[in-house]
């Protein structure tokens, strides 16, 4: 079976409590990079994420006159629920300026909104909300019900203000513990992260999912490139101090193998069991350098899910003399399999 959709997640940057993940955002190195995953790594589709409305318009402009499938996803973080919609609404006209083009458009109404933003799980940072949601078990089922209804309550409002300002495809990116009602997508979108917990039932979770009858499209998946990164997935990038700047905990062996081998796991399960898009967690994060040269706690590049390692001290890599960051092995594992199939 081949996958109508093989894509890629491009940071356009994430904005978090006044920063963003992406200083720097050249047209030229957009196009650049925008062209390298077409043809490189052969892919059709991008998905577009980040939480300034004018830097996706932009990609996704450019994404568009290349050809490639538009997933327009803002991605709020630490947001209120009326922020969230503010952001929605505006990106929506965005999108669909694009889309009326000619262009294929789908719009990603937002990425595990539950967890990294306010109003739907209390507690002020995304571990408080973790640590909330899960608390303790015998009123578990409780707070999850309460979350979801929050949640549905938000996504009826936001679908409804999106599809008055857009007339493509819609969708939201879930984790599965959301419960959200697909009655209100054209398509089911879940970040689905296998680690060696659920690695036994991983397979037979995505074919339970694409027995059902909207097509499903998978985003998020990916782990960061230390040595035992696969087997903790989900929380492979959480080896940071938080300090700011931010540093390993500790030092951590680099497995470029290792990460490219769970990416073409992942991709010929999607594949195999009839995933209709699936989009690689991700190209590059440029606020996780690659320092080989340093102290090994700077390596921040081990703790990213980027399959490209960037640099942040004036080099450039071999493989594009003209782009800041060289490819990892999991960048050529992509593009392998993206060729064949």
């Amino acid at each position: 079976m081949v996958m109508r959709a093989k894509g890629m997640a491009y940071d356009t940057g994430f904005v978090f409590r006044g920063t963003i993940s992406r200083e720097d955002f050249d047209p030229a190195v957009v196009r650049r990079e925008l062209t390298i995953i077409r043809d490189d790594l052969h892919c059709n589709a991008v998905h577009l994420t980040g939480g300034e409305a004018d830097r996706l318009e932009l990609a996704a402009g450019i994404a568009a006159e290349l050809g490639l499938e538009v997933w327009f996803s803002p991605y709020p973080l630490d947001l209120t629920p009326e922020q969230i919609l503010d952001l929605f609404t505006d990106c929506a006209e965005r999108a669909e300026r694009i889309r009326a083009t000619g262009a294929p458009v789908v719009f990603v109404a937002g990425v595990e909104l539950s967890l990294m933003n306010h109003g739907f799980i209390n507690g002020d940072l995304i571990e408080d909300r973790i640590a909330a949601l899960l608390g303790d078990p015998a009123t578990r089922a409780a707070r999850v019900a309460a979350m979801r209804g929050k949640l549905d309550g938000f996504l009826r409002t936001a679908v409804t203000e999106i599809r008055a300002r857009f007339h493509g495809p819609v969708t939201y990116a879930a984790i599965q513990f959301e419960g959200v009602d697909w009655d209100l997508f054209d398509i089911m979108t879940f970040e689905l992260i296998r680690s060696a917990e659920v690695a036994d039932v991983f397979r037979e979770g995505v074919r339970t999912l694409t027995a059902q009858p909207k097509p499903v499209a998978i985003t998020g998946f990916g782990c960061a490139t230390w040595r035992g990164a696969a087997d903790v997935a989900p929380r492979s990038m959480d080896v940071l101090d938080g300090g700011t700047p931010p540093r390993l905990r500790e030092p951590l062996e680099r497995d470029e193998a290792g990460q490219a081998r769970y990416h073409a796991e992942l991709l010929e399960i999607f594949e195999s069991e009839g995933v209709d898009a699936a989009f690689v967690y991700l190209f590059a994060l440029y606020n996780y350098p690659h320092r080989p040269d340093g102290d090994p706690l700077d390596d921040l590049d081990l703790a990213g899910g980027g399959i490209v390692k960037v640099y942040d001290d004036g080099r450039t890599g071999d493989t594009y003399p003209d782009l800041p960051w060289e490819p990892k092995t999991v960048f050529h594992a992509i593009a392998a399999h993206n060729a064949r199939t």
